[in-house]
C-alpha cells in the first residue's frame, strides 16, 4: 500500500471519528503530495525517498511553529501543532535513538577516514543518505559535529 493510499485510509477514518487535528494533519499531507507531484509536471507517483522527505518537512514545520507558539507563551496555539506533528510521524518509520546514531557516524568517520570539521560535508551526506527518514539532520549534525571536533 502506498503511502497516498495509507494517508486515504486514515483520512477515512478520522472523518468517521470527527477527529479534527488528525484530519486537517492528513490533509496537509495529501496537500504537500499532490504540490510535489505536480512540480515535476508528471503525473507519477513520488519515490518513496521524496515521501519521507515529504513528510520529515511537515513534522519539522509543526515542531518549529509549536516551538515559537511556546516562546511567545502560547500553549493553546502550539498543542495542536504537537498533535498534528504525532499524525504525520506515524507515516514515517521509527526513528533511531542517539546512540545509534552516533554509532552509524562513528562508522562512517572511520571509513571515509574524516578527522577535522573540514570533512564534515562528506561525513553529512553520507550518513544522511544512511539514515533516510530514521533520523532528522539536526541530530545526525550534532553527533558528527561531536565526533569530528
Amino acid at each position: 500500500m502506498s503511502l497516498q493510499e495509507k494517508v486515504m485510509e486514515a483520512m477515512k477514518a478520522a472523518m468517521k471519528a470527527k477527529d479534527t487535528q488528525s484530519l486537517e494533519a492528513l490533509r496537509s499531507i495529501k496537500s504537500a503530495m499532490l504540490l510535489a507531484q505536480t512540480e515535476t509536471g508528471s503525473k507519477m507517483d513520488l519515490s518513496e525517498e521524496d515521501e519521507l522527505k515529504l513528510l520529515q518537512k511537515q513534522v519539522k514545520q509543526r515542531k518549529d511553529s509549536a516551538a515559537i507558539y511556546t516562546d511567545q507563551n502560547r500553549p493553546d496555539l502550539a498543542e495542536p501543532e504537537l498533535l498534528q506533528a504525532k499524525v504525520i510521524e506515524q507515516f514515517l518509520p521509527q526513528q533511531l535513538s542517539e546512540e545509534e546514531v552516533s554509532r552509524i557516524v562513528d562508522q562512517v568517520i572511520s571509513e571515509t577516514g574524516a578527522s577535522s570539521m573540514a570533512d564534515m560535508g562528506k561525513v553529512m551526506g553520507l550518513v544522511s543518505a544512511k539514515l533516510a527518514g530514521k533520523a532528522d539532520g539536526k541530530t545526525i549534525s550534532t553527533a558528527v559535529k561531536t565526533r569530528l571536533s
